[in-house]
């Protein structure tokens, strides 16, 4: 069964961290290092040549029935986020490796090059950036963020250097459209959708795009006893009413809209004290642009109406916009059929997270095969997948890429 030695190398990987508390492994750090050894080991073992690209992505390459053919490219991320699961990326680089392991036993070559990718850097944790990797692999790596700095003060560009990498090369990463065949990932789910359906697997059908908006509501801070409530222009009372409203409008709605506030901040910030300004975050996604974006402006328009109501005034700026990346309709059918070959129902479903399919459809079609995670955990130490969803994953995927045939 894949899915024995997938988890028994999810365990060995999860053992590679920052601090034996907690699992943390960040971009660019001696534990990264580490862990690139060992994925290259293991696609070594599994029968390809493999490397450390410009940036720190793992790629190994698995040829076809002739050298030098356009490759079917999967892949996933090997960096976390801090106290992290240890499945959220790793599962895709794994599973994948798996895969190619299994063909190479059997000594199958196919008519197309199979490609592995371990992104070095989706989550972004050390330098606020998000997928460095497969940005740099689609070729839009945005060279500012080599001035940006960690918590520590050291750039990107000197972690580079301290890593062996010389930033300067990091353009060698990127690949041509005419290269790829089609990207495609397999991830856990990071949701409760496919536990609540009991599958263990689903097709994705596109990867939100998210729009994040900051908010900053002022109105008079005053004494929590003298003044009446009627004559109050209390901002943190009209953030609640705004957070409520973006709460209704999202549950109200049927097409996979889904709306967050994590955090707010209150000023002064004192019990006895009207609060006299509020600034809050804002989340929003959709499967569609056009819906998230008639979304957000409806959003803006309740949150104006309810500042103008309160006597409150408001400043509202978008802060961070993703468009969406919708998985190939041509993909998605031969992951379909692939999950209903296995005796599975091909159930449809969107990823409200990011993944690294959001930087790579810029020079290839993507698709995604989620993977159910146990009660939808995510980014926290109690991610689990079973076993049996893990070898489930994998006998998909091998079968997708077995029979895979490139679009015309």
């Amino acid at each position: 069964m894949l899915g024995d030695e997938i988890v028994s190398r999810i365990n060995q990987l999860g053992a590679i961290s920052e601090t034996g508390d907690n699992l943390t492994r960040i971009f660019l750090s001696p534990e990264h290092r580490t862990a690139a050894d060992l994925i290259l080991s293991w696609m070594k073992d599994a029968g390809m040549a493999a490397r450390l690209d410009a940036i720190s992505n793992v790629c190994g390459r698995y040829e076809g029935d002739r050298p030098g053919l356009p490759c079917l490219m999967l892949g996933s991320h090997y960096d976390t986020v801090r106290d992290a699961g240890k499945w959220d990326g790793p599962l895709g680089v794994i599973t994948a490796i798996a895969c190619v392991a299994d063909l190479n036993r059997r000594g199958v070559r196919l008519p197309f090059a199979v490609e592995i990718v371990g992104f070095a850097d989706e989550e972004g944790v050390r330098f606020a950036s998000t997928l460095l990797g497969s940005r740099a692999i689609a070729g839009t790596f945005e060279a500012s963020v080599l001035d940006a700095r960690d918590a520590t003060g050291l750039t990107m560009r000197e972690a580079m250097v301290q890593f062996g990498l010389d930033p300067g090369r990091i353009g060698d990463a990127a690949r041509k459209r005419g290269e790829l065949h089609a990207y495609v990932e397999l991830h856990i789910e990071q949701g409760p959708v496919l536990e609540q359906q009991n599958l263990p697997v689903g097709v994705v059908t596109a990867i939100s795009g998210a729009t994040r908006l900051a908010a900053h509501l002022t109105g008079m801070a005053g004494h929590a006893g003298t003044v009446p409530m009627a004559l109050r222009r209390d901002a943190l009372a009209g953030a609640a009413e705004c957070i409520v409203s973006v709460e209704q409008f999202c549950k109200a709605d049927s097409a996979g809209l889904v709306g967050t506030v994590g955090v707010i901040n209150a000023m002064p910030g004192a019990t006895n004290v009207i609060p006299g300004r509020v600034s809050f975050a804002l989340d929003i996604r959709a499967p569609a642009d056009q819906h998230r974006k008639q979304a957000v402006a409806e959003i803006v328009r309740q949150i104006e109406a309810i500042a103008k109501r309160r006597e409150l005034s408001l400043q509202i700026d978008v802060t961070h916009e993703n468009r969406t990346a919708p998985c190939a309709p041509w993909l998605k059918a031969q992951m379909a059929e692939a999950v209903a070959t296995e005796g599975l129902s091909a159930f449809e479903l969107p990823s409200g997270a990011g993944h690294d399919g959001m930087a790579m459809i810029d020079i290839s079609d993507v698709a995604m095969l989620f993977v159910r995670c146990r009660g939808g955990i995510s980014h926290n130490p109690a991610e689990h997948v079973e076993p049996a969803d893990a070898d489930a994953g994998a006998r998909v995927l091998l079968r997708f890429v077995e029979n895979f045939r490139p679009k015309a």
